[in-house]
């Protein structure tokens, strides 16, 4: 079920747009967001949690629209987010916190706490559910992040630079949840790093500048790139050529 933005803009300043009449559709399955930095994809993200409204236009999950006001309590329960910050709640276990989150997204407490168990071992983090959740390292967070986005039963999960900060070890723990994941979710994964391209994802799109500059497979994207070109080098060589560099 596919994620939709038609005719959205939105501005943080008057005279200043940063989306100007976009529309995009994220397709089923896994895609990549990238993107330098700036170039409205945490915004974009943002809105398609809705903790953002667009000034113009709509974004839509199948019939659910979230800037309807009647509707925005049905689109919250399908689309799960994780922004770039996931910050421990105080004195709360690792359960407690994603049970919490379930309650937040209109889940009665009983209802979030039976679920809570689920969905850490959906992320590996059954063993730590007693934990105080700050005493969690960067890449344990992440996964009680993606925890709470998964506990209501999201068809879309939206994560924002989900691996920054990540050691090599924490990255490749979180690639390996993502492809797992992603037979059941569909995921939106926003970041400026081209390095787990062709492991994870089936579609990309790149955003620059508050548009998007291509879509299509990972396959299409790497067909861009320079024959003889090592294949390490091939996912950042495209992508340079897509965008005009940092904001």
């Amino acid at each position: 079920m596919p994620l939709r933005f038609t005719d959205c803009s939105f501005a943080y300043r008057p005279g200043e747009p940063v989306l100007d009449g976009l529309t995009l559709e994220f397709p089923s399955g896994c895609t990549v967001l990238l993107g330098p930095n700036g170039a409205g994809k945490s915004t974009l993200l943002s809105l398609g949690a809705s903790v953002l409204t667009p000034t113009s236009g709509q974004v839509q999950l199948g019939r659910s629209v979230s800037t309807d006001r009647r509707q925005r309590g049905e689109y919250r329960r399908r689309v799960g987010w994780l922004p770039q910050l996931v910050r421990p709640v105080p004195s709360l276990t690792v359960r407690e916190q994603a049970a919490y989150a379930g309650w937040l997204k209109g889940l009665s407490k009983s209802e979030a706490w039976e679920r809570s168990a689920k969905a850490l071992d959906r992320v590996r983090l059954t063993e730590l559910a007693k934990r105080r959740s700050h005493e969690l390292s960067g890449g344990q967070m992440r996964r009680l992040g993606i925890a709470q986005s998964l506990i209501h039963d999201a068809q879309v999960v939206l994560l924002d630079e989900p691996t920054a900060g990540l050691d090599p070890v924490q990255r490749g723990v979180f690639r390996e949840l993502i492809d797992e994941l992603s037979e059941s979710v569909d995921f939106v994964v926003s970041t400026h790093q081209t390095e787990d391209l062709a492991d994870i994802y089936r579609s990309v799109i790149v955003f620059d500048r508050g548009q998007a500059v291509f879509e299509g497979t990972v396959g299409d994207f790497f067909a861009r790139a320079p024959e003889g070109l090592p294949v390490e080098r091939r996912a950042e060589s495209v992508y340079r050529g897509l965008v005009r560099g940092e904001v």
